[in-house]
């Protein structure tokens, strides 16, 4: 469309495009017809489809997006070519599932693989900056399994469907706290639970962490170096 053909007052342009309005009943048809046939292709990809999905997934959901825009709204477009434009999509992603199944490597590449987020109470600071987890976002999914520090925790890992499956240690000990830090009464509440009994000895854990050692070594962290150091509850 030539810039000299726009003009802000066509208000018959704007609202129905080229098209005569009529093409709107035929939209609604399409967008019917297209509808059903991809909860079919929707349907025929899986369950996964409807969940968290791996990487390969959501490229497949993505293209179908793309693929059924155009023959919805677009008049010159027919539904035909959207049918075996998705025809195509579920074909490639069922060829790239296939292939994956009999080759592991190339299943890590299309689909992912688990990587590990805490390791015996201690985060594991590279592999939270390379998939971009922050510690309040780990520490949320802590909380939700009702466990306030570190030390209950065995392993976490990140699975390549984006969901953080998470191990409990066998004996839970001291390390840091999962609570929000603006809760002070919380963490007073939980601070005073925890206080070592005559003889016994306190330790403290790191804030950038999670590492835990006794009050009475000094230096920083041998983990991550930083130098700032919490009472470990």
């Amino acid at each position: 469309m030539k810039k000299e053909e726009i003009h802000l007052e066509d208000i018959q342009r704007i609202l129905f495009g080229e098209a005569p309005p009529i093409f709107l009943l035929e939209v609604f048809i399409r967008t019917v017809l297209t509808y059903i046939i991809l909860l079919f292709v929707i349907r025929w990809l899986g369950k996964r489809m409807s969940g968290q999905v791996t990487i390969m997934e959501m490229a497949v959901m993505l293209t179908l997006g793309a693929i059924v825009s155009t023959p919805m709204q677009v008049p010159e477009r027919g539904i035909l070519q959207g049918v075996i434009l998705l025809l195509c999509a579920v074909g490639f992603q069922r060829g790239i599932s296939l292939w994956a199944f009999h080759n592991h490597k190339f299943e890590n590449f299309t689909q992912g693989k688990p990587s590990m987020l805490i390791k015996d109470g201690v985060m594991q600071l590279k592999q939270m900056q390379e998939d971009r987890i922050s510690r309040q976002q780990l520490f949320a999914e802590l909380r939700k399994q009702n466990i306030h520090n570190l030390g209950a925790v065995e392993r976490v890992y990140l699975e390549a469907s984006g969901l953080i499956s998470i191990f409990k240690a066998p004996q839970a000990k001291l390390g840091l706290a999962t609570l929000p830090p603006d809760d002070k009464e919380i963490m007073q509440v939980f601070e005073e639970g925890n206080k070592p009994k005559n003889g016994e000895m306190i330790l403290m854990a790191c804030i950038n962490c999670g590492t835990v050692k006794p009050q009475s070594t000094n230096g920083s962290c041998h983990d991550c170096g930083k130098d700032n150091w919490i009472n470990a509850i």
